[in-house]
């Protein structure tokens, strides 16, 4: 066989071995997730086995967010956030997020309803979602069931499943937590810090202004459109925006991740070794 046939045959072969390696690499890495959907169920039950008996029920929401972030903002939040917590607990795994939550009333349309593509449910059917998420994660072992809620809209709600679940399960070792921790650390020390760096409260905002767009830049960039800041600020409340994101970047979201993520972790912690 000619030199230069041998080559291709070589360079195919060493092609072969590199997609294997490739493949075998993709493997470990899945097989290394925090993230349960990412899991096969035999290597759920082998995690729980070895002691991760942590899971994180990340709750988002799909709602607009002015002109310049992607409605998605709350999942893509949620999950990313969640997933820094449970690497940093070292002993949790993370459920998919819950992305369909309260939004407001749809006819006729209140709060975020107002907006295309906000999607809502009623308050009975988010809460009975969650109370069988629980209840689910409790059959195959996991004591610490954690909530994470990534909006303030749905937050008393999660305190109320929360209480119910934990009365069901009074005479067990399970317990659901609902973390308030999350959400506060976004509106105190995230803020805290914006304000330190001389952002105002008027830019900062409460939907959609600074804090949050910059929040969101930090996780995932491409869902934010700064060509459009300048329309969200003008805009106020009638384009979904409550504050100024033109202040936005993607160091002072850092600044909230970091908060999130400690804060959490520490409430968390604080939970599972409470009385039960």
């Amino acid at each position: 066989m000619p030199k230069s046939r041998w080559s291709v045959a070589g360079k195919w072969r060493l092609g072969i071995l590199g997609m294997l390696a490739l493949c075998a690499q993709g493997t470990a890495l899945a097989q290394n997730s925090v993230y349960l959907e990412e899991l096969t169920t035999q290597e759920v039950s082998a995690t729980l086995k070895a002691g991760k008996t942590t899971v994180l029920i990340p709750i988002g929401g799909t709602e607009q967010n002015g002109p310049h972030m992607a409605i998605g903002k709350h999942n893509v939040r949620a999950k990313a956030l969640a997933g820094k917590i449970a690497a940093s607990l070292g002993n949790a795994l993370v459920a998919p997020v819950l992305s369909y939550t309260p939004e407001g009333n749809i006819d006729p349309p209140t709060e975020h309803m107002g907006f295309a593509g906000t999607i809502s449910i009623s308050e009975d059917t988010f809460k009975n979602i969650l109370l069988g998420t629980a209840r689910s994660f409790k059959k195959y072992g996991f004591t610490d069931i954690v909530l994470l809620g990534d909006s303030g809209n749905y937050q008393k709600a999660l305190a109320a499943v929360a209480a119910q679940f934990n009365r069901e399960v009074a005479k067990t070792s399970v317990r659901l937590h609902y973390v308030a921790d999350y959400y506060r650390s976004t509106q105190g020390a995230y803020i805290d810090a914006l304000k330190a760096k001389g952002l105002t409260s008027n830019e900062i905002g409460t939907h959609a202004g600074s804090a949050d767009t910059s929040l969101l830049m930090a996780i995932d960039p491409s869902m934010v459109r700064p060509d459009r800041f300048a329309e969200a600020a003008r805009g106020g409340w009638a384009a979904g925006t409550l504050g100024d994101p033109r202040a936005s970047n993607a160091a002072n979201g850092q600044l909230g991740v970091d908060a999130v993520v400690k804060i959490t972790v520490d409430a968390i912690k604080k939970a599972r070794t409470a009385p039960r």
